[in-house]
C-alpha cells in the first residue's frame, strides 16, 4: 500500500451564486464545503520540516472562497465543485487528487444535509 497524505478543510461555509430555480437565481446562496487533497507525502516529517513540504491547508479554503470568480453563477454545483478541484489541480503539482463535498443550507427542511461529493485524481 502506497503512504498518502490528506489535507482537509471541513465544514467551511461561503455564499455561492447557484441554483436553476428563478428564487436562486441573482443572490448569492450558503453552501457548506468539506475539501480533502490527497498528495504524497515524505517518507518521513521532522519536527523542523518546512510547510514547502506540504501544502497550506488554507489553499482549499480559498479555492472555494476567493478563487471562484466573482460575479459568476454557477447552475449546478457540481460545477462549482469542479473549479475547486481545478484551482487545487492548477495551484499545485503535488495534488493527486481532490474530493469535494457540498451541502445547500437554503433548502434543508428538517436538517438534512442535501448535496453532492465530488472526487476527481489528477488528469496528465
Amino acid at each position: 500500500m502506497n503512504d498518502s497524505l490528506i489535507l482537509e478543510v471541513a465544514d467551511f461555509e461561503h455564499d455561492v451564486l447557484t441554483g436553476i430555480y428563478s428564487e436562486e437565481t441573482g443572490k448569492p446562496q450558503p453552501l457548506r464545503f468539506t475539501i480533502q487533497a490527497r498528495m504524497k507525502p515524505l517518507r518521513h516529517y521532522h519536527a523542523d520540516t518546512s510547510l514547502d513540504d506540504s501544502k497550506n491547508y488554507m489553499d482549499l479554503k480559498f479555492a472555494a472562497s476567493g478563487a471562484l470568480p466573482e460575479g459568476v453563477h454557477f447552475k449546478l454545483i457540481e460545477a462549482v465543485a469542479d473549479h475547486i478541484c481545478e484551482t487545487l489541480f492548477l495551484q499545485d503539482r503535488r495534488v493527486e487528487a481532490v474530493t469535494v463535498k457540498i451541502v445547500k443550507l437554503a433548502i434543508a427542511e428538517a436538517g438534512e444535509k442535501i448535496g453532492i461529493t465530488l472526487h476527481r485524481e489528477r488528469r496528465e
